[in-house]
C-alpha cells in the first residue's frame, strides 16, 4: 500500500457550542495563509490529496474539518446547508483565524457555496471545484439523461423520498467499501470516463480513497445519507446573492455532476471566475490542486 500525506495535525477535535465534536486535521505550513477544504460526499478530514508538498511550497495552511457524522465529528441531527458556515466560524475561530478561503469540491462545493453566501466578511476568497449545483434549478441539471432528470424531479416533488433515496445510497455505497474497497473503486474506474480512469489507476490516489472511505464511515452512515438529504433539499440561498469572489473548476468530461451544473453555478454567482476544461473529468483537482491553491493563495487577505 502507498502512504498517502501526512497532515501535521492529523486527529484533531473542538467541542462546539451545542456539546457536539468537531473534527478536522491540518496539512501545509503552520503559519500559513489558511485555506479550509470541504470534502466530497462520502468523505473525511483525510481526503483532500496525496501530496503535502503542494501546500507547503506554496506557504498554505489547509484545514481539513469533517461535516457532522463523518469520521471524528459527531451527527448533527436536521441539519441545513446554512448550518456548516457556523460550524467553520467556530473552527476558524478556535485557530485564531480572522481571514480565510474556503475551496469545496464535489459534494463539498454547495458548502463552499453556503460559506460564501453566509460568511462573506471573514472570507477572503471561495473555490468550487468539480461541485453540484442546485438540483431544483432546471439549467443545472440540464446535462443529465431525461430519466435521471425525471427521477431526480419526482424525488423533489415526494419529500420522504429523499431520505429514502439517501439511506439508500449510502447502505449501498457503504456494503460495496467494506466487502471490498478495491473492487470497489475498479468498478467505479470502469464506469468513469478516460482522464478519471487514469486517475484512480495511481497507487497512491487509491491508497487516499480506500482511506477516506473506512474513515468517512467510522461512525456509521448517518454523516453520508444526510449529506445526501442537504444536497437534494433547496439550499436556502441564492447563488446571485454571493458577494465575495468565487473561483470555479469543472471538467467537461465531468460523468457525476455534468457541465451543465458549472456552467450554471459561473452564470448565477456574479463575481465567479470560471476555469472549464475540456479533457478533465470528475477527480481533476489531483491533476488541478496546485493551480487551485495558487488561485486561493494570491487573493488578498
Amino acid at each position: 500500500m502507498v502512504a498517502v500525506a501526512s497532515p501535521f495535525a492529523r486527529d484533531q477535535r473542538i467541542r462546539l457550542r451545542d456539546g457536539r465534536s468537531l473534527g478536522y486535521a491540518e496539512y501545509g505550513v503552520p503559519a500559513g495563509k489558511p485555506v479550509f477544504f470541504f470534502h466530497g460526499i462520502p468523505g473525511s478530514r483525510l481526503s483532500w490529496h496525496t501530496d503535502p508538498s503542494l501546500a507547503t511550497s506554496l506557504g498554505v495552511r489547509l484545514i481539513a474539518p469533517e461535516r457532522p457524522g463523518y469520521g471524528l465529528s459527531d451527527f448533527q441531527p436536521g441539519r441545513t446547508l446554512l448550518d456548516w458556515p457556523d460550524d467553520v466560524l467556530a473552527l476558524a475561530d478556535a485557530l485564531g483565524l480572522a481571514r480565510f478561503a474556503v475551496v469545496g469540491v464535489s459534494g463539498g462545493g454547495p458548502y463552499a457555496a453556503a460559506c460564501a453566501f453566509k460568511i462573506p466578511h471573514r472570507l477572503t476568497a471561495a473555490a468550487i471545484v468539480s461541485g453540484g449545483a442546485p438540483l431544483d434549478a432546471p439549467a443545472a441539471v440540464a446535462g443529465m439523461s431525461r430519466l435521471r432528470r425525471i427521477s431526480i424531479a419526482l424525488v423533489l416533488k415526494v419529500p420522504w423520498l429523499v431520505h429514502q433515496v439517501a439511506r439508500w445510497e449510502a447502505w449501498r455505497t457503504a456494503r460495496a467499501v467494506r466487502r471490498n474497497a478495491e473492487r470497489f473503486l475498479d468498478r467505479r474506474a470502469a464506469r468513469a470516463p478516460a482522464p478519471d480512469r487514469a486517475i484512480l489507476a495511481r497507487p497512491d490516489i487509491r491508497a487516499l480513497f480506500i482511506e477516506n472511505y473506512a474513515e468517512a464511515y467510522r461512525a456509521g452512515l448517518r454523516g453520508h445519507a444526510w449529506d445526501i438529504v442537504v444536497f437534494m433539499r433547496p439550499w436556502g440561498f441564492r447563488l446571485e446573492d454571493i458577494a465575495v469572489p468565487v473561483h470555479l473548476w469543472h471538467g467537461g468530461k465531468d460523468q457525476t455532476t455534468p457541465l451543465s451544473m458549472g456552467q450554471y453555478m459561473a452564470s448565477a454567482i456574479p463575481r465567479c471566475r470560471a476555469h472549464f476544461l475540456p479533457e478533465e473529468g470528475h477527480l481533476l483537482r489531483f491533476n488541478r490542486w496546485e493551480e487551485i491553491l495558487s488561485a486561493l493563495a494570491s487573493e488578498p487577505g
